[in-house]
């Protein structure tokens, strides 16, 4: 059997061989695909392995949505305690694109939001936060990374790395997004973290490990973290909007009880021993928002040159026409969902 570095040095090689490793020279376009690998987060994952609703730590870690081999999101909680589903780790992202402006978008989910005690804290099936990266063109192969706006629960909270030429806007910059290098490929990325349990996500190291942890680097491929203390795991990439996904399962009511949530319930325990288990409780990119401020349901997602308009003090040029971005054909469906849907605290 290969030892892990071994398969580091192969999946490197392989990674050169396909242009994702080494910067693509000047003015060569890149696919959106090469650009999200290229800006994924190295993501700080805590893990809490106390309880039973813990599995062990499994509950912390990052999956697909059909980890458990189908699109239903109302019997995850329930698959996720069961040995025969995959915890080899993955991230959601979409891109949104403009005349001087890449926006990605990245989901991370987890089969349970959980908690281990009974008091006055509400527990639910599937969990859904992220972060979104602006990104300006600049005329190099990947552009310059300038803002990140991240979703814990309800808050938004927006971040930009050293040396960036936006500030605050309408909202206060939360801190400073650092930046690391990668034992998987050449760039330096950006750095999240996720909390236990309810998985809110933030710059690192705003939230951080304390104890075990897991830390994920973006991948050609995902795998399954060895212990709930793993400092090297590989996570996936999977485009919303690819033939199947998370954008075309939008009317699937076995998956969302709503266009931008998806659908749980309280079977298989949930809320056992704890204070409630909610119901319809996590979103998806399309359905984020935080209430205080100003953007409006999901467009930190569907509408994220507006979101950053709000967000931030920007110099120059930012164009607000999309060049592409999918969600905008479903404009009139978000709009009516924005106003209909019910709030939901994830």
């Amino acid at each position: 059997m290969l030892g892990k570095g071994r398969i580091a040095a192969a999946l490197t090689t392989a990674l050169v061989s396909l242009g994702l490793v080494a910067p693509a020279p000047a003015g060569a376009a890149v696919s959106r695909a090469e650009l999200a690998l290229r800006w994924a987060p190295i993501h700080y994952q805590d893990v809490d392995a106390t309880g039973s609703h813990a599995l062990g730590g499994k509950s912390d870690y990052l999956t697909r949505v059909d980890f458990d081999g189908d699109l239903n999101g109302r019997n995850n909680w329930d698959r996720a305690a069961q040995p025969d589903v995959s915890f080899s780790a993955a991230a959601y992202y979409s891109v949104a694109e403009t005349g001087t402006h890449w926006y990605i978008t990245y989901l991370f989910f987890h089969p349970r939001d959980w908690v281990d005690h009974p008091f006055f804290e509400t527990e639910h099936e599937n969990d859904g936060e992220g972060v979104l990266l602006a990104v300006q063109k600049d005329g190099s192969a990947y552009g310059v990374l300038r803002s990140a706006v991240t979703v814990a629960h309800t808050s938004f909270y927006s971040y930009t790395p050293s040396g960036s030429t936006w500030t605050g806007g309408r909202e206060t910059v939360d801190g400073t997004l650092q930046m690391q290098s990668s034992p998987h490929d050449s760039f330096q990325h950006p750095v999240t973290a996720q909390e236990v349990q309810g998985h809110g996500l933030k710059a690192y190291p705003q939230y951080n490990i304390n104890g075990d942890g897991l830390v994920y680097y973006p991948a050609a491929q995902g795998e399954t973290p060895s212990s709930g203390n793993d400092r090297d795991v590989r996570y996936e990439l999977i485009d919303v909007f690819a033939s199947g996904g998370l954008w075309a399962q939008r009317d699937n009511t076995n998956l969302y009880a709503n266009l931008g949530t998806f659908a749980g319930d309280a079977s298989g325990g949930c809320g056992t021993g704890t204070f409630s288990c909610g119901t319809n409780s996590a979103n998806a990119p399309w359905g984020w928002d935080d209430p205080d401020d100003l953007p409006g349901r999901g467009e930190i997602a569907t509408n994220p040159a507006k979101l950053s308009a709000e967000y931030f003090t920007i110099p120059g040029e930012l164009s607000r026409a999309y060049t592409y971005n999918p969600y905008a054909a479903e404009a009139a469906d978000l709009k009516r969902a924005a106003e209909t849907a019910p709030p939901v605290t994830d």
